[in-house]
């Protein structure tokens, strides 16, 4: 049985007069903003048309096998900025070494980087740590099953709580991302910057509109099945739309207009040396990141940062591209490498392609530079160590790693 909930008089039932109350909850004049929104009666139809194509075509997913809302948590974090065919195996890992809030919870760091391993955004799965910590401690293990108490934990948004929300609680809450907004802009032909922030609730009070009461979860999954598939940003399939009726810019023949989205910054450039050094056992250096925030608890290579690299590879000296603000202080880097690691280094004479990885703002170009050591030395320091490439497997690799160690295996 729904239990009604208790209105005070001039005050509408949500699930009696939706349109009304999404208008009054947002308080946002759409027309403000050049969106002119349609009547009910089509707003009906667009949710009926909608919905009977994603009960045909909807993809099996593991986790739309689910309404556990940790699982969907998982899966809705791991999917931001990665496709759904790599999250697969790494949902699935991550379930089996993680099955419960509390699991995750208590979690060692390095098998928490391990089983993120190659995902990227690696903020995304401390922020999933502190959140579960949280539930634990705040909500008494059980997940929150309103959207004020999902939207309060560490690393979640509007747009994830929205999709818990919906998904595992059948809450009439939107999930507006990239795919929504594309789908959005090309049915009302929205002249605003998608890309822009503070556009997004523009988009946010569109959805509040358009939602499916009833079927909340379906319907925001629908529209992001049909944003990433025949709505794509690249080569779309607009004939192929089961909503194409409802488009303006389809009907006006203006879809290469939309979404309005300006073109990103381009990351900037760090060039990078990276010290591949073996020892006589068969072993690699590597060090555990403690500085950068980025990569913050990965094992990496020893790696030298320079201005640029010689255009000339038979030009390359590993010690004298040391970047300038290097070389204002402190001793050579000969003199730092030996003193750091107290290691006779004899360099070998060895090429390698260049490894390049690019993140949200800075895109990495890297050189391999390999070495052999016949003296090496046991450090009492836990974060170097020399380790067999069977024993990578125990230690979080971020990928710009897991890409050298690739390009150095093919050629060594």
């Amino acid at each position: 049985m729904i239990r009604e909930p208790i209105l005070k008089q001039g005050q509408f039932s949500f699930f009696e007069y939706p349109l009304r109350l999404c208008y009054t909850r947002y308080m946002l004049d759409l027309e403000k903003y050049g969106v002119t929104m349609w009547e009910e009666e089509k707003i009906l139809s667009f949710r009926q048309k909608l919905l009977a194509w994603y009960d045909e075509n909807k993809r099996d997913l593991p986790w739309r096998r689910s309404k556990n809302p940790y699982h969907i948590w998982v899966s809705e974090i791991m999917l931001q900025q990665t496709r759904v065919d790599t999250v697969i195996p790494y949902y699935e890992r991550f379930l089996e070494w993680f099955p419960t809030v509390e699991s995750l919870a208590i979690a060692p760091e390095e098998r928490l980087l391990k089983a993120w391993e190659g995902l990227g955004y690696y903020s995304r799965v401390r922020n999933m740590q502190i959140a579960a910590q949280q539930i634990m401690n705040e909500f008494k293990g059980e997940f929150p099953s309103t959207y004020e108490g999902i939207s309060s934990l560490k690393g979640i948004g509007p747009y994830t709580a929205g999709a818990i929300s919906s998904i595992a609680f059948n809450l009439p809450q939107p999930a507006v991302d990239g795919n929504v907004m594309r789908v959005l802009a090309r049915l009302f032909e929205v002249n605003h910057d998608i890309g822009n922030p503070s556009n997004r609730k523009i988009f946010q009070a569109m959805m509040e509109i358009l939602i499916d009461p009833n079927r909340p979860g379906d319907f925001n999954q629908a529209l992001m099945d049909l944003g990433s598939d025949i709505e794509a940003p690249v080569n779309p399939r607009p004939q192929d739309s089961p909503i194409k009726e409802f488009s303006a810019a389809y009907q006006h023949g203006t879809m290469d207009r939309y979404p309005i989205k300006a073109p990103k910054k381009k990351p900037v450039p760090i060039y990078l040396n990276a010290l591949v050094v073996q020892n006589a056992k068969g072993q690699f250096l590597l060090e555990k990141n403690e500085s950068e925030k980025l990569l913050a608890g990965f094992w990496h290579f020893p790696l030298i940062e320079v201005d640029e690299f010689s255009k000339n590879q038979d030009e390359i000296n590993l010690f004298n591209q040391v970047s300038e603000a290097s070389l204002q202080f402190g001793p050579s880097p000969q003199d730092s490498f030996k003193q750091d690691y107290d290691l006779e280094v004899e360099w070998q004479d060895s090429h390698f392609e260049e490894v390049k990885h690019v993140f949200s703002h800075r895109k990495w170009h890297v050189r391999i530079l390999s070495g052999q050591v016949v003296d090496s030395i046991e450090y009492s320091d836990k974060e170097v160590v020399w380790l067999t490439p069977e024993e990578f497997d125990l230690y979080p690799l971020a990928k710009p790693q897991q890409k050298i160690w690739q390009e150095y295996s093919k050629r060594c």
